[in-house]
């Protein structure tokens, strides 16, 4: 089986206002901006079993795709499509929200994004809603590396913050996107003190050397089990990811340097992610 931990649905302009749009195209000139159900359903189901949809509640840096949309897409295709919500830690109802949206709506995780929600992972406010998502058992997905996206600051987004997330909430299951690029370092010294805490690979193929250095660094440090397969959806496709994993195997970077063992490459990609995580 293979499971895609990280996809997202979002319309432009619907879900994704003029600054963040102009600030990724600033970045990265072709980037795909949002993709309906529709297209999601077409392409990120397509090479996969089941697949994570995330919402995301990022007013900051204006991007904002409603738990109710994710949920009413999800329950089209309940056998395959696996709902997260998002809230935003700085909303004095977000706890609320957190428990509407796990509780009416049947969504079992909650992604999250300091950077783009412009807060400190360590302010109160966040840690609340860390402490309400230990106590409903919901997973939390964060992105805590770095992006185009100018709300928040990079002090913000630095994957060694969450070693004292885990420490405080230690039943909290985790999973660090993209590794926490760059600082994917930092990310495998938290995952590998943390028995619930993990990274996903979503996004890296398209960054071939730093995916190369990442899974190295991970093999040395012997926590490739805690890796997860992801794409970031509509950024990357399964196809694209898989084949991009498979790019860095053996000896693709030249004799005498590092090899990653192609069974490592396939464990990330059949990885039961789902039972990691605590989802039926």
């Amino acid at each position: 089986m293979i499971v895609d931990i990280h996809t997202h649905v979002g319309e432009y302009p619907a879900h994704i206002d003029e600054r963040f749009a102009a600030q990724a195209r600033e970045a990265w000139a072709e980037v795909t901006l949002g993709g309906t159900v529709e297209e999601h359903r077409e392409h990120a189901l397509a090479g996969v079993n089941r697949a994570v949809v995330l919402a995301f509640d990022a007013q900051a840096a204006g991007f904002v795709v409603p738990n109710d949309y994710v949920a009413s897409y999800v329950a089209t295709d309940p056998a395959r499509l696996i709902g997260f919500g998002s809230v935003d830690p700085s909303s004095p109802t977000a706890i609320d929200e957190l428990e509407r949206m796990t509780g009416d709506l049947g969504l079992v995780g909650c992604k999250l994004g300091p950077i783009y929600q412009n807060i400190d992972p360590l302010d109160p406010r966040f840690l609340r809603v860390c402490e309400a998502l230990e106590r409903l058992g919901l997973p939390m997905l964060i992105h805590q590396g770095t992006t185009f996206a100018r709300a928040g600051s990079l002090l913000q987004a630095r994957p060694i913050l969450l070693d004292e997330i885990a420490l405080r909430y230690p039943e909290l299951r985790i999973v660090i996107a993209h590794m926490g690029h760059p600082w994917f370092d930092e990310t495998i010294a938290v995952i590998r003190r943390h028995p619930h805490v993990y990274a996903d690979v979503s996004a890296l193929v398209g960054r071939r050397w730093l995916l190369y250095q990442a899974l190295v660094a991970a093999v040395e440090y012997r926590v490739t089990h805690k890796l997860l397969f992801g794409t970031d959806f509509p950024f990357f496709t399964a196809s694209q990811t898989i084949d991009g994993l498979r790019s860095v195997a053996g000896d693709a970077f030249g004799v005498g340097m590092p090899t990653i063992d192609p069974d490592v490459i396939e464990e990330i990609i059949h990885r039961p992610s789902l039972d990691l995580l605590g989802i039926d």
